[in-house]
């Protein structure tokens, strides 16, 4: 089974305290998620492969260590998920970026695709599927599924807050994907909110609500 983490660093909890606030205008809120994803990155590259090169100092060879193995890509589930992706290309440039366009049909609660574009050589890739929020889990899913079906094998899942369903449906339904989060809240409410959560974090970013 793929691991399951929650980030409590500290960090990232005060500003996590400060997302949730209902009075966090747009802007600061665009802003936290994008601090928030940056901090979360370093922990869920933690376990990316390196190997030793030599580099001529000004003084001296110095033994050093870079990325190694697979080359990456971050993969946002539009729209919220483009919140977290400015601040991962900051600390990793070299990454390519897809898009995985889903909504949730309102009566249903269920991930309907719209648009999906992704690099060529995404098979290839080790890729961090991005989204703020991990609710029923049905739009993650539908994403992993759609990345499987064109050959990656390396995936990961990045998500501010997460419940315990959401957990649950990635889990079951691809047992090989680690989970990073920065909470883990208590439950979804009967319109598959997550409980306390921070509303909908896609209004809140665009300002659209």
């Amino acid at each position: 089974m793929a691991i399951v983490k929650v980030i409590n660093h500290p960090l990232i909890q005060h500003k996590l305290a400060i997302l949730r606030n209902k009075k966090t205008s747009v802007k600061e809120f665009r802003e936290l998620i994008s601090e928030i994803s940056g901090l979360m990155c370093y922990e869920a590259t933690r376990n990316l492969p390196t190997r030793e090169v030599e580099v001529q100092t000004p003084v001296a060879i110095a033994k050093c260590r870079v990325l190694a193995g697979k080359k990456l890509a971050i993969v946002p589930i539009l729209r919220a998920g483009l919140g977290m992706v400015d601040a991962m290309v900051d600390l990793i440039p070299s990454a390519k970026i897809g898009h995985i366009g889903l909504y949730r049909d309102p009566e249903t609660h269920k991930p309907v695709e719209y648009y999906c574009k992704l690099p060529e050589d995404i098979e290839n890739r080790q890729v961090f599927v991005v989204d703020p929020m991990l609710a029923t889990g049905g739009s993650a899913v539908a994403a992993i599924d759609f990345l499987k079906a064109r050959g990656c094998k390396h995936i990961t899942m990045m998500n501010i807050i997460g419940c315990p369903e959401g957990v649950k449906a990635v889990q079951e339904a691809h047992p090989d994907v680690d989970i990073y989060m920065a909470a883990c809240d208590e439950k979804l409410n009967e319109h598959a909110y997550i409980i306390p959560g921070l509303g909908d974090a896609g209004d809140r970013i665009f300002g659209t609500k």
